[in-house]
């Protein structure tokens, strides 16, 4: 089945290649969507795919690359809209 997830990350996130490693992580993954920095610091994706990997990305954003520190993940669950045919950095 077929889910979509708004994920919000906070923490030092920017500036770590969080956006980099976590497009890599999706397209091993084969979800879509996209991802991009916000202007207070944070790292705001959408994801679409197979819930059981979309539930993969989610758990790799609560890590994230080597150079991040995590302190909060929020997540928003919806049905997949279907309207992605790539994961980009935006």
């Amino acid at each position: 089945m077929h889910a979509r997830a708004h994920v919000l990350v906070k923490g030092q996130v920017q500036g770590v290649f969080f956006r980099a490693s976590m497009q890599r992580e999706a397209r091993k993954r084969q979800v879509v969507g996209w991802v991009r920095n916000l202007s207070d610091g944070c790292v705001e994706a959408v994801v679409e795919g197979e819930r059981e990997q979309v539930v993969k990305i989610i758990e790799y954003c609560r890590k994230g690359p080597s150079l991040a520190e995590v302190t909060e993940v929020k997540v928003t669950w919806g049905d997949a809209s279907g309207c992605y045919k790539t994961f980009r950095v935006v």
